[in-house]
């Protein structure tokens, strides 16, 4: 069973995106076992690609949609990333933020019971947030919520609260990646059978009904880094004769379903939940009130 850590994750990077085809993404596979090592989470993985599936969530007027499309500077997108459907297996808060040319990540381990509730506005407590990091660290020993993921934690409730977020899209594929071992400074992924569907209940299921391919055959190819471009991504980039451009799943998926569609089917979901919505007036309060109970 796949429980994706902390470990790998780059907090603050560089991120090139290309669409390419499938012969090319073999190709790149083979040029990138000359540098770095396939992740771990990849190994014994069909094809060396382990499922990754998100809950995108966005204002009632789309407001985080619309600041990609309208190429923000300074933007960011709010998720709740899961693998499995395993009660006892946490789900991820995370919040990604573009500014410039930096992305920037943070994420926080949530008991997937609590999911709902954070979506209502609440925060969980102290004890299931140590529960839920600690089933991802492999650790028994004395665990700790560091600082980094109790900020996560209250700056995801803080925009779910302003914008009212509510739950739009599940996006899924499956990932490749590859990494510098012993360090999380670059970072190459290949992401296979992009599709997404609406989901405004977030049942944060991995089976999806009739989904969307947002890419069709194609493949993502990102390559990532933390400082400088290494010189081989620029061998990479000219041997396969790359062109970067935007990849956005969640935007992109949004678009092909029929952003006014989707904005109808969640505003009908929030129309049939009516009471939930007049509670959730209240969130930042119930927040605050959140906060010092836990902590």
């Amino acid at each position: 069973m796949i429980i994706m850590g902390q470990d790998n994750l780059q907090k603050q990077r560089y991120e090139l995106k290309y669409v390419i085809p499938e012969q090319k993404a073999l190709a790149i596979r083979d040029f990138l076992r000359c540098y770095l090592d396939v992740d771990n989470n990849c190994l014994g993985q069909p094809d060396l690609s382990y499922p990754v599936h998100s809950l995108y969530l966005d204002s009632p007027g789309m407001a985080l949609y619309h600041s990609t499309i309208n190429g923000d500077k300074n933007r960011f997108k709010l998720r709740i990333r899961f693998y499995n459907e395993c009660e006892d297996t946490p789900v991820f808060l995370e919040i990604k933020r573009r500014m410039n040319n930096i992305i920037s990540k943070k994420r926080v381990g949530i008991p997937r019971l609590t999911a709902q509730s954070v979506i209502s506005g609440q925060i969980p407590s102290a004890e299931e947030l140590v529960s839920a990091n600690r089933k991802v660290s492999n650790q028994d020993s004395v665990y700790y919520i560091t600082p980094s993921q109790e900020q996560a934690l209250y700056e995801f409730s803080e925009h779910v609260n302003q914008l009212q977020a509510q739950p739009v899209s599940h996006v899924a594929y499956r990932r490749e990646a590859w990494i510098l071992p012993d360090t999380n400074a670059v970072r190459v992924t290949l992401d296979r059978q992009v599709r997404c569907e609406p989901d405004p209940d977030a049942k944060l299921n991995t089976a999806m009904n009739n989904p969307t391919f947002v890419f069709g055959d194609w493949v993502i190819l990102e390559l990532k880094f933390t400082d400088r471009f290494p010189n081989w991504f620029r061998k990479l980039v000219e041997v396969f004769d790359l062109t970067q451009c935007g990849a956005a799943k969640y935007v992109d998926g949004v678009t092909l379903m029929g952003k006014d569609q989707v904005t109808d089917l969640v505003a009908s979901h929030m129309d049939l939940n009516q009471g939930n919505i007049l509670e959730q007036q209240d969130h930042l309060k119930r927040r605050e009130q959140a906060i010092a109970a836990a902590f």
